[in-house]
This record gives structure tokens, C-alpha cells and sequence, in this order.
């Protein structure tokens, strides 16, 4: 007897979508599927073209659950907080996972289509400048190259006036261990973050006393599992491009490798790492 082939709409499933909203209208799935322009004839170009895409949209989403927690944080609303947190740093894991597949094009694949991209790159990329900015590596002389586009500049600009999510963690470490912030260093706006002894103190205090200081030890944690997956998608970047372009100048006219690897030397949260030596 031959089984007849399984139909959901038997079982109540929705199969006329008509009049109503579907999948792909609620993901505007044709507008995002039509967004893929190779620039050349070149099959490995869609591979460059949908990877870059997907981690900008993860970056996305990266930045939306770093804002809201930086709100969380300051309305003392932990418990959401750490979640967030938690929650970037799978994105970033995703992020890191998208090079191994950008991996699989060899330097024979990219040159047959790098001269179309112009100097289109990732260093541009406003997003990623904003990930760096809102954790607390503020260069501002990282703002010229979106002067082009004035609306991303002035969002860029914004970010820098107001304190980084960490300057938030290091009020709420004074906050939480002292009863009050008057000793606390300035928020550094306009320079990426460097080790202040002040903030690293504390952090010992943390560390040196967990039971007693639970709370801040899982932030400070949460803060490092950030930045330690960061590092990779850093790292994954740096032997990814040397694996494919070697040490060529990169399309956006930096040094390529050499510069990636510069970058590698960033510390977001540098008294997290130093105390460890302390303890």
C-alpha cells in the first residue's frame, strides 16, 4: 500500500497566505535576498558579499543588546543586564564562526574579483567602529571615514559624548563598594580606554574577596568572556586576510595584516586583565 505524502494542512497547518502576513513578508525576505550585487562574474564573490553581510547583521544585533544593557546597568536592572551580555557573547561566537567559511576562498578565488570591490572594506565598516566605540576603545581619528555620510558621523559623535558601557561598569563598581562615585576617575570620552590603578584597585577588591562581592565578580567576568571572544574575531580576521591576500595593502588603503595585528594589541578592558597578575 503506497502512503500517501504528508500534507500539514491536514494537521491545521496554514497554507493560503493570501490576505495574511507569511514568513517572508514578516523578514521582508525579498528585499534582503535581493540585496547581493556581485560587482564581477567571479562565483566566489556572493560568498565575499553574504559573509560581510551577516556580520553586519550581528553586529546589529550585537549593538542593540549592548545599549540595552548599558540602560539596564544604569537603571540597576543586573539581572537583565547579565543576560544581554551573555547574549553577546554568542554573537560574537557567531561572528568568528562566519570567518571559517570565508576561509574556504583561496587567493586564486579573491583576486578574480578584488579589483571590482574598489576600496570598499571592512575597516569602514560604521557598525564595528561603533561595537569599539560603545565598550570603551574611543580613537576618534577612526570618525573620518564616515565624513560622508554626516547622519552616521553625527551617530558616531553622539556615542563619544556619553559615557561607554564601561565607564557605566566602573560607576557601578565605585557605586556598589564605596556607597558613592566621588572618587571615581572621569569617564575617558575621546580616548580609548587605558588602565587607571584607581579602577584596578577596586577590581582587586572584587577578586580578592568573591563571596563578599558576587555580583560585580560575575560582571567583571561577563565583561571578559566579551572581550576574550572579541579578541578572536580580531585574531580570526588578522589569519584569515593574511591566508587569502598575504601582507597586500588592504582595498581600504590601511597595511593590511600589519594593521590588523596593531589592533590585536587593544585592550577594551584593561584592569580586568592587569588584576589578574595581582592576585
Amino acid at each position: 500500500m503506497t502512503e500517501q505524502p504528508y500534507n500539514p494542512g491536514a494537521e491545521g497547518a496554514k497554507l493560503n497566505f493570501k490576505d495574511v502576513m507569511s514568513y517572508g513578508d514578516y523578514l521582508q525576505l525579498d528585499d534582503i535576498l535581493d540585496r547581493q550585487n556581485p560587482q564581477s562574474a567571479a562565483h566566489d564573490e556572493m560568498l565575499f558579499i553574504i559573509q560581510h553581510q551577516t556580520s553586519e547583521l550581528w553586529m546589529k544585533l550585537a549593538l542593540h543588546e549592548m545599549n540595552a544593557a548599558r540602560d539596564a546597568l544604569r537603571t540597576n536592572d543586573i539581572a537583565s543586564m547579565f543576560k544581554m551580555l551573555a547574549r553577546v557573547s554568542r554573537i560574537f561566537e557567531q561572528l568568528n564562526s562566519a570567518w571559517d567559511v570565508l576561509r574556504t576562498m583561496t587567493p586564486a578565488d579573491y583576486t578574480t574579483f578584488r579589483g571590482a570591490i574598489g576600496h570598499s572594506s571592512g575597516f569602514q565598516s560604521y557598525q564595528n567602529r561603533m561595537i569599539e566605540y560603545v565598550l570603551g576603545n574611543r580613537n576618534p581619528n577612526m570618525l573620518k571615514p564616515h565624513e560622508h555620510r554626516p547622519e552616521i558621523h553625527a551617530m558616531l559623535c553622539a556615542e563619544l559624548a556619553r559615557p561607554s558601557f564601561y565607564d557605566e561598569v566602573v560607576r557601578y563598581l565605585f557605586q556598589t563598594l564605596d556607597g558613592h562615585v566621588d572618587c571615581m576617575p572621569e569617564p575617558q570620552l575621546n580616548s580609548p580606554h587605558a588602565a587607571i590603578p584607581e579602577i584596578q584597585a577596586k577590581w582587586k577588591t572584587v577578586y580578592g574577596n568573591i563571596e563578599a562581592h558576587w555580583t560585580l565578580y560575575e560582571l567583571g567576568e561577563k565583561l571578559v568572556d566579551i572581550e576574550d571572544y572579541f579578541r578572536r574575531w580580531r585574531f580570526n580576521h588578522v589569519t584569515t586576510v593574511e591566508r587569502v591576500i598575504g601582507f597586500k595593502r588592504g582595498t581600504g588603503g590601511t597595511s593590511g595584516v600589519k594593521y590588523l595585528r596593531r589592533m590585536l594589541n587593544v585592550e577594551l578592558f584593561p584592569e580586568l586583565w592587569h588584576v589578574r597578575g595581582e592576585l
